[in-house]
């Protein structure tokens, strides 16, 4: 276990970079990305298969020191006396999953010095009355970023509502515009999907190799699988989308030197799908019967995680992974979105 005692050495490494400032620069933000691994080490996380004990891929403590980055960064805006980022929220419903993620969207909104706005309408709300609350936001020059919470009621046309989202403020990163530049070579986009970047900023600073590898990418939603393929593929890696459609996914699964799950199938991905040393990104998180728990259920992800670490190089586990990668990407976009208004 030597190994996992230089990994937690890394992890204090990291603690002590992260508290020097941020530098403010006229266009925008330069944060701090220390590594968590040094290159030497990445080539141990890949072979630490044979020993049947991946390395974690702590998505719960990356995303601390992200967060912690943006406060950094936010800090050193209001110290000039300049104007703090503002988010807004819409929420139109009285889902209770939808409440407590807009409940942590602010609370994190707050730890980081953003500013949060809200508008809460009803389930009876019109679709006409939610967008004329985006487009209040969206002229609002305190507002930086809106975040249009999903689900919307039954009947509610999403595109409708989500477009009346200026690009300039699209945090999410879903505007059809912002994943057209992703798309497109030589352009970039002004943000990218949270969770799809997520994925990305965990590969890099626990520096995974991923120009000239093979990734696959399971899952091709809007929101995750599409961004995160042409992030990867933008990063010199060659991906494989895997879908409904694909003829043997676990082949093309086995051939990757990162495989990112993120197709809302319990458990798909299983042990044998990796390959030895593989980095595995998992973005699923589902609820699966267990009487053995108090609830009744536990999480687990879009990969047989004990199977899989069996196996990987590297992993991230469900729940920890991912998850808190979201919102604190999701932070960074409105820090991006404040420096651009300046």
């Amino acid at each position: 276990m030597a190994h996992s005692s230089q990994f937690h050495h890394h992890q204090l490494q990291l603690h002590a970079r992260a508290r020097a400032p941020p530098r403010v620069h006229g266009g925008g933000v330069q944060l701090q990305r220390p590594c968590l691994l040094h290159r030497r080490n990445a080539t141990r996380i890949r072979a630490s298969s044979s020993s049947g004990a991946a390395s974690i891929i702590g998505g719960k403590f990356t995303a601390g020191q992200i967060r912690q980055e943006v406060a950094l960064a936010v800090s050193a805006l209001t110290s000039k006396g300049l104007r703090p980022p503002g988010l807004a929220v819409v929420l139109v419903g009285e889902r209770k999953d939808s409440a407590t993620y807009v409940r942590n969207k602010k609370l994190a909104c707050e730890e980081a010095g953003i500013v949060s706005f809200g508008t809460d309408l009803p389930d009876t709300a019109t679709q006409q009355q939610v967008i004329d609350a985006v487009k209040a936001f969206a002229d609002d020059p305190n507002v930086d970023g809106i975040l249009v919470q999903l689900p919307l009621p039954d009947g509610m046309d999403e595109r409708a509502v989500l477009s009346a989202v200026p690009i300039e403020k699209d945090v999410d990163g879903f505007d059809p515009l912002n994943l057209g530049m992703l798309a497109t070579r030589g352009t970039e986009p002004l943000f990218v999907p949270c969770t799809a970047a997520g994925c990305l900023e965990l590969l890099q600073r626990y520096d995974v190799p991923i120009r000239g590898k093979v990734a696959a990418v399971v899952g091709r939603s809007n929101i995750v699988g599409t961004p995160t393929a042409m992030l990867l593929q933008n990063a010199g890696a060659t991906v494989t989308v895997v879908h409904s459609q694909t003829p043997d996914a676990k082949a093309v699964c086995a051939n990757a030197d990162i495989v990112v799950a993120a197709c809302g199938v319990p458990e798909m991905v299983r042990g044998d799908w990796i390959k030895p040393g593989a980095a595995v990104i998992d973005v699923g998180i589902n609820a699966k019967d267990d009487p053995t728990k108090k609830r009744g259920y536990r999480l687990v992800g879009d990969v047989a995680f004990d199977e899989a670490k069996e196996v990987a190089g590297a992993i991230t586990p469900v729940p920890g992974g991912v998850g808190p990668m979201t919102i604190a990407m999701l932070l960074k976009n409105t820090l991006d979105a404040r420096m651009r208004s300046s």
